[in-house]
């Protein structure tokens, strides 16, 4: 199978093509190996490959589910694949080999998806660049001098690159849907509760955190909800339950609908005037569609959101470092970790459990509050970065003040539907002219998966977007 036959077909078109016999499994892993030996040394979008066990997996007998023989990889943080390293972008908290499947994991594998790598991601996910000192700096496949977003920076540049048709992602201030954007990827973060985090962990930072994946088509993404979607036992959150498979959204009309959008970033933070034209342009394109468009506030302020996020993240990164030290028996050095994540674990170490406490109970004002905006609304919509995409440094090294005026614009608008638990999206609709993609983000109502699938298949039909960038297909 050669790599033009590869990538450009998605993952669906990929499983079709196992499923008629026109190539095998093994065909079709050898073409993801073989594009991530070409073009990984520029992208350095893998922390590790398992062609041996991706293999052996085929040679064992792949499960007939709607993904049979798809490639895939696991984005390295936190998720347990057993006996193998999870990485966490870290010096300090990498390393560690899984002793078990995480439920995800499991309900991939069921899929018959052939997991054969992992994916690069910032030190703990907490950058929205891929530039962890640990393991280098991912670059974005449309422009290799700029960031490819983050925190799932690594499997963002492998599916805009052609590397996959799809691969896992989290998100848990907009971790799916920044790099999506930065990308020219479509890139859905569920409901809290939709898809499981554990059995070792029952939610990630308090429940700000979400599982998915990043996809070149609505379709695939869909379909990879279907997979991975339902609860698992004991798990803190659920879901509302759906009516249907995920799948079946596609094609299916959203209806009129009336979408409120806001073009001012909550924290004050300037917005490009590329994105902010961007935005407007969506705005047009939903008009044509038959939707109604109208201006709206954002429904929470900055200080809102920072006071959650600030405390529970930081307490969150305080705590898996401090467990760290204390297994190894020592204390921390100063090349232990990156001097963002050490200002992150200082902060979080001086919280009190009644400033954690307060922050949850924000964190849920939060959702009431968004809430009440959608109950007049059927979406939110807004730009999903305020900013293009960054060149390579500027959000990474040892300048903390730098990365904390840098970040303002990247993370601005996503951070809501994280405290809220709501679930969103990015649609890559647009690029700047330079070509740097931009994504336009769609908030929905808690549960409500099969509106966001709905409208985004109806605008990728109307307005069909690249399906791969220019690297390295024009390699």
């Amino acid at each position: 199978m050669q790599f033009q036959e590869y990538a450009t077909q998605d993952a669906l078109g990929l499983a079709a093509l196992v499923r008629s016999g026109e190539v095998t499994p093994e065909e079709v892993l050898d073409a993801a190996l073989s594009a991530v030996d070409a073009f990984d040394p520029t992208l350095h979008a893998f922390t590790g490959v398992y062609a041996d066990r991706a293999r052996s997996v085929i040679a064992k007998g792949l499960p007939d589910g709607c993904f049979r023989g798809v490639p895939f990889a696991l984005k390295d943080l936190w998720t347990a694949w057993t006996g193998t390293p999870i990485g966490n972008g870290s010096r300090l908290l990498g390393g560690t080999v899984a002793e078990h499947d995480d439920e995800l994991v499991r309900r991939a594998l069921a899929s018959g998806l052939v997991v054969m790598g992992r994916t690069a991601t910032p030190e703990l996910g907490l950058s929205p660049t891929t530039e962890p000192l640990a393991t280098g700096p991912t670059r974005n496949p449309w422009n290799t001098h700029r960031s490819a977003g983050g925190s799932s920076g690594g499997a963002a540049a492998a599916v805009a690159a052609g590397l996959l048709p799809l691969a896992h992602a989290t998100d848990g201030g907009g971790s799916i849907r920044i790099p999506a954007s930065r990308c020219g990827l479509f890139g859905l973060k569920p409901t809290r509760g939709r898809v499981p985090s554990g059995p070792a962990r029952g939610e990630g930072w308090g429940g700000l955190s979400a599982h998915h994946v990043v996809t070149r088509t609505v379709r695939d993404s869909a379909a990879a909800l279907d997979v991975l979607a339902g609860p698992e036992p004991g798990q803190p959150y659920a879901a509302p339950p759906v009516h249907g498979p995920f799948a079946d959204e596609v094609g299916r009309s959203p209806g009129p609908l009336r979408i409120g959008f806001c073009l001012d970033a909550p924290n004050g933070a300037p917005v490009d005037p590329e994105v902010r034209a961007a935005v407007l342009r969506s705005a047009e394109r939903l008009e044509s569609l038959g939707h109604r468009v109208e201006s709206v506030s954002f429904p929470v302020s900055a200080d809102q959101l920072a006071a959650v996020q600030g405390t529970i993240i930081t307490a969150h990164v305080a705590a898996v470092i401090d467990e760290r030290l204390e297994l190894l028996g020592r204390a921390q050095r100063e090349d232990d970790v990156e001097p963002v994540t050490a200002a992150f674990a200082e902060w979080g170490r001086m919280a009190t459990a009644r400033q954690y406490l307060q922050a949850v109970q924000a964190m849920h004002a939060i959702g009431r509050a968004a809430a009440r905006q959608l109950t007049d609304l059927d979406l939110l919509m807004t730009p999903t970065c305020g900013d293009l995409a960054p060149p390579l440094g500027l959000l990474a090294g040892d300048d903390l003040e730098r990365f904390v005026g840098a970040v303002g614009p990247s993370g601005a608008f996503t951070s809501l539907a994280n405290a809220s638990g709501q679930p969103a999206m990015s649609v890559p609709l647009d690029r700047a002219a330079d070509g740097t993609p931009i994504g336009t983000q769609f908030v929905a109502r808690f549960g409500a998966e099969a509106l966001l699938l709905r409208l985004a298949a109806e605008l990728e039909a109307a307005h069909p977007w690249p399906l791969l960038a220019p690297f390295p297909v024009s390699a």
